[in-house]
């Protein structure tokens, strides 16, 4: 165990104005459970050689000792709104990365956290271009294949290099990308910002079922639609994808749209979303195109 444990890297973190270390970290997290700062703290251990997703609680002290960070990514915000869900009286702490506070903010905006029950730790590591000057040292692109570069779409392109192609060229290359799709909804169940109790994309008259690959651009021109304002660029749904679509692209590129105009910068800050109906007016008007 100890010899996994070390093939994982040293996690700098902060806490207000404080580095910790691994020791301090797991200390930290142990004395917040026993003064009753939180009632449960999210984080990873290693399973069976498998770094998870593993619920610390008070009852349990001394498993913070086999609180590990490292290369592992997985919705630790989603998991601690189905459980304030279930239990909105509970305090939860948890580990965040940069993806992982943007989320939070977006939950909270959404008002499905209440960030006073919610308890960070953070980790200074960022692939994403929402934050400036991000630095990520765990998630390298993956390049592309030649085929799809011909025929598809590059994941690693920018906006507007693939906005270059002709609207004919755009409509074929994105065709070849949505026909791979499996309907494995492995994009939706992995997404941090996906709370909806009903989801559109199982709807009979919208989206038929039993059907593979789903009607075509159907599937995920409306999950597109519903990631404008709300996608926080974690890139999960890519990682999660089995046939390599694009989709971190998409869902950029709609976010742009809300960007250019409402100058709305998604999760950068717990400021009210301009689709969000709940909770205090929207004060953001649009701007003219």
């Amino acid at each position: 165990m100890e010899e996994q444990i070390k093939e994982w890297p040293e996690p700098f973190s902060t806490t207000g104005d404080k580095t910790s270390t691994f020791d301090n970290l797991r200390d930290q997290v142990n004395a917040w459970l026993k003064e009753g700062k939180v009632d449960i703290f999210l984080g990873y251990k290693m399973v069976q050689g498998h770094p998870l997703p593993h619920c610390f609680t008070k009852e349990n002290p001394d498993e913070t000792d086999e609180l590990i960070v490292g290369k592992a990514r997985y919705s630790l915000e989603k998991m601690a709104a189905n459980i304030a869900a279930q239990r909105p009286e509970i305090k939860i702490g948890l580990l965040v990365r940069d993806c992982n506070q943007r989320a939070l903010n977006v939950l909270y905006v959404w008002n499905q956290l209440n960030p006073d029950q919610v308890e960070t730790i953070n980790i200074n590591c960022c692939p994403s271009r929402l934050k400036e000057h991000g630095d990520c040292s765990y998630l390298e692109p993956q390049p592309s294949g030649s085929y799809k570069k011909q025929v598809g779409i590059d994941n690693n392109m920018d906006v507007e290099v693939a906005e270059e192609f002709s609207q004919e060229e755009r409509f074929h290359r994105w065709m070849y990308e949505f026909e791979k799709c499996i309907k494995c909804y492995g994009c939706r169940n992995i997404c941090p910002v996906c709370f909806c109790q009903e989801c559109s994309m199982e709807h009979n008259d919208l989206i038929a079922t039993g059907t593979v690959p789903p009607e075509v651009p159907i599937f995920h021109l409306v999950r597109a639609v519903h990631m404008a304002g709300r996608c926080i660029d974690c890139g999960l749904c890519e990682d999660a994808c089995p046939v390599d679509i694009p989709l971190r692209l998409l869902y950029r590129k709609v976010n742009q749209v809300v960007s250019d105009m409402f100058d709305y910068k998604t999760g950068m800050r717990a400021d009210q979303s301009p689709f969000n109906i709940l909770g205090d007016e929207v004060t953001l008007e649009p701007k003219p195109i």
